[in-house]
Order: structure tokens, then sequence, then C-alpha cells
């Protein structure tokens, strides 16, 4: 099982009900009532607020807290895919163009962090999100493109482009795992790639991993729908 923090699980939690549109665009969301809801301190919803807002979730609010950015699910489903064309270049760029032996081996360094992450049972999820997010940062500077390297990082600072925008349930320890390790795999099936100069596998290796967020948003949306349902009739029970 992995350790999984308080910070967490309010960030897994509120990230779910703002893509289930639990909280509708414009709501504010205040750490007390948050805090009492999840039953735990208003610390980590405090960083988990922080977090949300640095995905491209949320909006400070001009009088201090936080408000949920109005977004379209379409919207986040396009960025999830341009977020893969645009590190599928990367990795192509990277294949052809060759990439120096300090960015290689530091990849590699992180591939093994990330290993040795996973390899016990109680791993720590946000160190695992620490390196990915270092990994991920290296991919777009192996392309040798400061234009594209920007552009990689202008599209991840929008809702759910991230690498690191976790939407695996908290309490399904058993699948995260599974998630993790699979990333991990494509991880380094794609550093082998462009190692070995194949700009094409590379290419598709990135985009085929960029597909599992956009599959974990889907599935959300569908949930959404659902709870949308659900809602509904319990509202008609209850008149």
């Amino acid at each position: 099982m992995s350790v999984i923090t308080h910070t967490d699980k309010a960030l897994i939690a509120l990230r779910q009900r703002i893509l289930r549109g639990a909280y509708p665009g414009g709501a504010r969301l205040f750490e007390v009532a948050l805090a009492q809801d999840l039953r735990i301190s208003r610390t980590p919803v405090r960083a988990a607020l922080a977090k949300l807002a640095e995905e491209g979730l949320l909006d400070r609010s001009p009088g201090g807290g936080f408000a949920v950015r109005r977004f379209d699910m379409a919207d986040v489903l396009d960025t999830i895919d341009l977020r893969g064309v645009l590190e599928g270049t990367a990795a192509r760029f990277a294949a052809e163009r060759g990439v120096p032996p300090d960015l290689m081996d530091a990849a590699q360094a992180v591939i093994a962090r990330i290993d040795a992450i996973l390899a016990v049972q109680d791993y720590d999820l946000a160190q695992y999100s620490d390196c990915n997010r270092a990994f991920h940062d290296l991919l777009a500077q192996m392309s040798g493109s400061p234009v594209l390297e920007r552009e990689i990082q202008r599209i991840t600072a929008l809702p759910f482009a991230s690498p690191t925008a976790f939407l695996e349930d908290s309490a399904n320890a058993t699948r995260i795992r599974q998630n993790l390790l699979f990333a991990q795999n494509q991880h380094r099936q794609l550093i082998e790639a462009i190692a070995q100069r194949e700009g094409a596998r590379a290419e598709a290796l990135a985009r085929e991993h960029a597909r599992a967020a956009r599959r974990n948003a889907e599935d959300l949306m569908a949930n959404r729908t659902a709870s949308r349902d659900a809602a509904s009739d319990l509202a008609i029970l209850s008149q």
C-alpha cells in the first residue's frame, strides 16, 4: 500500500469533485468547511488548494481564498491530447537530434529513483509525483528546442494537462500502484527509444503515455454524469 498523506487525499478528492461538477465554476472554496467535510485539518486542505491553483483548476480570489475556474470538459480532453502531441514531438526531436550525456544520465537517475520508490510496499506517492514531474521536465529539455520546451511548460499549466495530476481514487491503492508501474515501464521504453535514435517509436510512446490521463478524465466524466443522475433521483425521493 502506498503512503498517501492527508494532503494527497485532499488533493485527489477535491480534483475529482471539481471534474465531476460537484463544485460549479466560480464557486468559492473555504478551508474550514472543506476540512470538516474531508475530516482532516486545515493545513493539508490549504496545501491541496494551492496545488490545484498551480494546476489551473482554481483561481486565487483577490480578497484571499480560492474559486473554481470555469472550464469545459472538451477543453480538458483537448489539453491532454495537446500535451501528448507536444511531448511526442519532444521525444522525436530528442531521438533524431541526439541527447547530451548529462541529460540522459539525469533521466536514467530519475528512472532509478522511481524504481526505488515503487520497490517498497509503503511507497511515498508525493515522492513519485516529484520524480515524475522531473522526468517530464527532462523530456522537454531533451528536445533541444527552447520553443517546444516553453510550449510544453505552458500547456502543462492548464487544467489536468500536468503529468502529476492524478485522477485515481485515493481509496483504490491497488489500482494506483498498477497504473504507476505501467507508467514507469513506459518511461523506461521511452528513454530506450530515444537512446537508440528511434524517433517514430519515441513519439508514439510519449503520445500513448499521455493518453492514460485522457482515459482517466473520460472515466471521471462518465462518473460525473452518473453522479448527477443519482443526485437528481435523490432530490426527487427527498421531496
